[in-house]
């Protein structure tokens, strides 16, 4: 079966589990990507009931809140274009939330929003944007 992408390419339909692989190594991507520049990964996948965040890290003493968002191609669009501001507004909210059950970071003198976006291209290896302090 195939269906037709918001940017009028043809595209087999993906399974759960297909979507979760394609997640999975966006992360992997990521978080190899974040430790290259120096962070330190504090914590990943943590789960509230309001959501979650895919990656936690320590850049210096800034705690950042990492959105990944990960596409095969572009036929879907870019993968930065999925980060809405509803999406960065419910960042932030978890961001608080985070800190809230975890006060024992006082090394924390900023946090930060970023998005890594990772493309899988069909060859090749991925292409990756790490955009720092989106809101």
């Amino acid at each position: 079966m195939t269906t037709t992408g918001q940017h009028g390419a043809q595209r087999r339909t993906v399974t759960a589990a297909q979507r979760q692989a394609v997640g999975a190594y966006g992360e992997r991507v990521a978080v190899r990507t974040l430790t290259e520049a120096g962070m330190g990964i504090v914590e990943r996948n943590w789960r509230s009931r309001h959501g979650e965040v895919d990656i936690i890290a320590r850049d210096g003493d800034c705690l950042v809140f990492c959105e990944v968002k990960t596409r095969r191609g572009g036929a879907y669009g870019q993968a930065v274009e999925a980060v809405t501001a509803a999406k960065a507004g419910r960042l932030r909210r978890l961001a608080g939330e985070w800190l809230a059950q975890h006060p024992d970071h006082g090394w924390v003198d900023a946090v930060r929003i970023d998005v890594v976006a990772v493309t899988r291209p069909p060859s090749g290896p991925a292409q990756v944007q790490h955009l720092r302090g989106i809101l």
